[in-house]
């Protein structure tokens, strides 16, 4: 099957780091946008990072090119000036003011290629907080996430990088909105995605739920669920999540696992009435589960409507059932040259996912390509490959 490629013909240039910005070319090139990164001579820091940076590089820099160029030097500027010239769309994530004093900023690009699409992925959009250094943590815990995560008193980060990925997400949002736009006006724009409003706009359901009910939102370990039944349940073995979140679903609960004494209960036939009861309804649930395996649980909740979940770990994906046959993981070859599968996009496109066959660059293994498509001479090339300006690699 062929994957979709919606963007192809658009021409991106990329000046990131970490998870922020790559994630929005990463989401670009793999709907079939030409994505080339601009590296620093010898590549990118995050490609050596350890720990849970290591797979930040291999996670969010398929389906690009990649070209080393020192910026210090006249000529890894020329070269930098070259591609965001014939670009459609930049994107960067250094700190406030990095590429303007570098001669690469908004208002000096735009001036030379008019149809530029600027996106600057930051830790805040302009305001008082603007020059503060932020990065996810950072966000999560100012923006009230971290609060809602962790039980009372201790506020948790949560257990990915959601803001920062959510964070490309709007900055992908925004710059699909600026082409719209400039198929009308001709013109691009400057887009400004950043993590500590990503987080507030997530937190604003319980900021909300304070203004509809003049109350404070209790973290999410010490909620009041709006469902009584709505919770991990201990099994013999594995634990697995239930919630039964309608009227017509408990009736079907309780029929699924011989509760017919709990659908006799006129007290309980309304879901409002049920979380009132938790405390006396919940030890009959949880010592009913504990009674079964999880597989004999899921037998019996399958195809039934119940909202139910195992409790997977991100090791556990490579091997579902589900992710192989609806092409959820694409094949990587990373840069040692070992071979796995990573998410695609969670979208489908027609009849298609865009999925596809990805190999992490070397660092700067597309230089010479890179080059010769912004029209540089063979003798050039090799020219500022001698001086150093450009490295060559992979």
């Amino acid at each position: 099957m062929t994957s979709p490629t919606p963007l192809a013909g658009l021409k991106i240039v990329e000046f990131t780091h970490m998870v922020m910005g790559p994630t929005v070319g990463h989401i670009l090139a793999s709907l079939g946008a030409e994505v080339v990164r601009v590296e620093p001579i010898g590549g990118d820091q995050t490609r050596r990072l350890l720990g849970s940076g290591a797979g930040y590089f291999a996670m969010y820099n398929r389906h690009k090119q990649s070209i080393c160029l020192d910026l210090k030097s006249a000529d890894g500027m020329a070269v930098a000036r070259a591609l965001c010239e014939r670009a459609d769309i930049l994107v960067e994530n250094f700190r406030p003011g990095a590429l303007d004093r570098l001669g690469l900023g908004y208002d000096v690009l735009s001036a030379a290629n008019p149809r530029l699409i600027y996106c600057s992925e930051k830790g805040f959009l302009p305001g008082p907080y603007e020059d503060r250094t932020a990065l996810d943590e950072v966000a999560q815990m100012m923006g009230g996430l971290a609060y809602m995560t962790g039980p009372p008193g201790r506020p948790l980060r949560a257990g990915a990088s959601v803001i920062d990925v959510t964070g490309g997400m709007f900055g992908v949002i925004g710059i699909l909105a600026a082409i719209e736009e400039r198929h009308r006006t001709g013109l691009g724009q400057k887009v400004i995605a950043s993590l500590f409003e990503t987080t507030v706009y997530l937190v604003g359901q319980h900021m909300a739920q304070f203004a509809v009910t003049g109350s404070a939102a209790a973290p999410m370990p010490a909620r009041i669920s709006a469902w009584a039944i709505y919770d991990v349940f201990e099994t013999k073995d594995e634990p697995l999540f239930i919630g039964v979140v309608s009227d017509p679903l408990w009736e079907k609960f309780c029929a699924l696992f011989g509760l017919d004494d709990l659908w006799a209960d006129e007290g309980l036939r309304r879901n409002n009435d049920r979380v009132q009861a938790r405390e006396r309804l919940m030890p009959r649930i949880r010592d009913l589960i504990a009674g079964f395996t999880r597989d004999e649980v899921i037998a019996r909740l399958e195809g039934s409507g119940l909202p139910f979940a195992p409790i997977g770990r991100p090791e556990d994906m490579f091997d579902d059932p589900h992710l192989a046959a609806s092409d959820g993981l694409e094949p990587v070859t990373l840069a040692d040259g070992r071979e796995t599968r990573l998410p695609t996009l969670p979208l489908m496109m027609g009849d298609g996912r865009p999925a596809a066959a990805a190999a992490l660059p070397q660092p700067g293994a597309d230089s010479r390509l890179v080059l010769a498509g912004i029209g540089f001479a063979d003798a050039d090339i090799e020219r500022l490959l001698a001086s150093g300006s450009v490295q060559v690699g992979g």
